[in-house]
């Protein structure tokens, strides 16, 4: 037997095994969703929560507390990602909740973790959003905040500022941000946290241009926010709470993720809404789909994402060779079909004439569909072949094509939120806060629309314009909602052929070579979550597996066959688990870049599925 015949033989093997485990995660009304990890202020916050609403139970308690212990390293500290550094704020929340769940300061592990905060700068150096859960409880003083008044609830959409410049996820978390920081209330705690406190201020670079300007801007509000004007400030925390209450989902959850979720809870109840309120009972009720039970142990998901998941099962599957017409993909497509969103949300500021269609990323999200979602399901739907689809198919893609930012490329869910002065704003200390146009994003959506046969359209050729004048340096390009350059360079490759760009053209050589030369000598590809920081880390990090089928992904759409692939190939054969599936510790995908990540447990099964099935494919054709 030929190399090329074994390397095929045992491609073959591991397709089988993983497409049959996959099969086997399918719930009975047709979605895939596998877990969203990401780290514990989640759990931590969920308890605070539970305690500002005096709603927190023992066992409740016991049990985050048994899992945020679990998480925590042998040097006392907590960290955003698996084998990341250590988060000074995440281990001083985490530190808060076991404070709250009984754990005493004495006790080794929180000895080690409090001389790490001390040592990182203390409480002083965290950032603003734990800082306001310290405020909460009396442990951190509201004067010292930044201040973002409700009366920007008033600032029309072309204002610079207003609530429509920040991205969606940001903007429902600053508004019931803004009822929290107006009222300030502190319910204090029955003990104090000063062994985590420096006593000296965080350390600050100057400041000059836009940063000295917003500096005296949160000066000139600090003074406002002493004497508002009484009327304007009643109408502000009015309009505040409306806007909260209309976004809140079918679920309870508002915009299906934790940290608005929390704080409209917050805010709402601060506005009078007590727990019995059918909005505050609907929101706390929610949190229970989110929650994990295990062993002894209580965790919360930051998000959950079953029609992404959904989408790109039926994709893999469909790629591994499962007829379109297989039962399991027959439930599938029903699903996403009644998952269509057919209603208006936040994106018709921007896009007011635009009609509605696409999909969203969770269960219940209809006020924010999401057009990496839309591509995706278009991509997979379509091959369904179902009739019935194409009015839904039609709908998504006229939503998809018409949210286009005015430089070509396309965000996740709005168009030209591109307004970095939100950037500059001292409150904004975390995480993405504008939602710009992305490679990985534009990508896709270029793959769909050119699939269904326009690849010659306007639309796409400006976003294949605004891909080629994306690409770095170096070959590749930025991964926004995956880590990294290994993931926005997979996602690029497929959809440059798509468009009908020449497997010899120079950006494909060049994206080529930078994957190539990124492999590592056991066949598979890793990038650590620190090259968002850092470059020294870009292309580099432990081996997974859907990094791995990410690069094997967009080195077959460039035509590659050589034994750069064979390589990729054997290094999923190899690593494979016997029960068809991979292990992936290690965190693939993003949420903010740089700040927050998402270890995606279902990403280490569908792309490798997919990435197995489109080389077996191409075998075929080669033969």
């Amino acid at each position: 037997m030929t190399a090329v015949a074994t390397s095929a033989a045992r491609a073959a093997t591991a397709l089988k095994a993983a497409r049959d485990h996959l099969l086997g995660l399918q719930s009975p009304e047709g979605w895939w969703k596998g877990e969203l990890q990401t780290n514990v202020t989640m759990d931590a916050e969920d308890l605070l929560l539970r305690e500002f609403l005096a709603v927190r139970t023992e066992e409740e308690t016991a049990e985050a507390a048994r899992w945020i212990r679990s998480q925590q390293r042998p040097d006392g500290t907590w960290a955003n990602f698996h084998e990341g550094p250590a988060d000074l704020s995440t281990t001083v929340e985490a530190y808060a909740a076991l404070r709250l769940a009984g754990d005493p300061p004495s006790a080794p592990h929180m000895r080690a973790a409090a001389a790490y905060v001390r040592g990182a700068g203390g409480i002083e150096a965290t950032r603003v959003f734990t800082r306001i859960w310290l405020a909460l409880f009396g442990q951190w003083q509201w004067e010292d905040l930044p201040v973002i008044p409700p009366e920007i609830m008033f600032l029309p959409p072309w204002c610079p500022l207003n609530v429509y410049d920040w991205a969606c996820w940001a903007r429902q978390t600053i508004v019931p941000l803004t009822i929290v920081t107006a009222h300030r209330p502190v319910r204090p705690l029955p003990f104090g946290l000063p062994e985590l406190r420096t006593g000296k201020p965080a350390p600050r670079a100057p400041r000059t241009g836009w940063d000295a300007a917003f500096a005296a801007l949160d000066r000139a509000l600090h003074r406002y926010e002493r004497r508002p004007i009484p009327g304007l400030r009643r109408a502000a925390l009015r309009r505040a709470a409306e806007w909260v209450v209309a976004r809140q989902e079918a679920d309870g959850s508002w915009g299906g993720i934790q940290p608005p979720w929390v704080y409209s809870l917050i805010a709402l109840h601060l506005s009078g809404y007590g727990i019995d309120h059918p909005v505050m009972r609907a929101g706390l009720a929610g949190l229970d789909r989110f929650t994990i039970r295990e062993d002894g142990t209580r965790r919360l998901e930051a998000c959950q994402s079953p029609v992404w998941d959904t989408a790109l099962a039926m994709t893999a599957l469909l790629d591994a060779g499962l007829p379109r017409d297989h039962p399991a993909l027959a439930r599938a497509g029903e699903w996403l079909l009644r998952e269509e969103i057919r209603g208006p949300g936040d994106w018709t500021v921007r896009r007011p004439g635009l009609p509605p269609g696409g999909w969203a990323f969770e269960f219940d999200n209809d006020g924010y569909p999401d057009i990496d979602d839309t591509a995706e399901v278009i991509l997979a739907l379509r091959r369904l072949g179902r009739p019935d689809a194409r009015p839904a198919l039609e709908r998504g893609l006229r939503w998809m094509a018409g949210m286009a930012s005015r430089d070509g490329g396309f965000a996740a869910f709005d168009a030209d939120n591109t307004r970095e002065l939100c950037l500059r704003l001292p409150f904004c200390d975390f995480g993405a806060v504008i939602d710009p146009p992305s490679a990985d994003v534009t990508a896709h959506v270029v793959e769909a629309l050119a699939v269904e046969g326009m690849a010659r359209s306007p639309v796409v050729r400006r976003a294949v314009v605004w891909l080629l004048r994306a690409q770095e340096p170096d070959g590749s390009w930025f991964g926004r909602w995956g880590a990294n350059h290994v993931y926005g360079t997979g996602a690029v490759l497929p959809a440059l052929a798509a468009a009908g760009v020449r497997p010899g053209a120079p950006c494909v050589r060049r994206a080529v070579a930078w994957l190539e030369a990124h492999q590592h000598p056991c066949g598979g590809w890793g990038e650590d979550m620190r090259s968002y920081r850092d470059p020294a880390w870009i292309g580099r990090g432990e081996p997974t597996a859907s990094q791995t089928a990410w690069a094997l992904i967009g080195l077959l759409a460039a035509g590659e066959r050589g034994p750069c692939v064979d390589r990729g190939v054997a290094w999923l054969a190899d690593s494979q688990r016997p029960d068809g599936t991979w292990d992936e510790p290690y965190y693939t995908g993003t949420g903010f870049p740089g700040d927050f990540f998402i270890n995606y447990h279902l990403y280490r099964l569908v792309f490798p599925v997919s990435a197995l099935g489109r080389y077996l494919h191409a075998r075929e054709g080669m033969s």
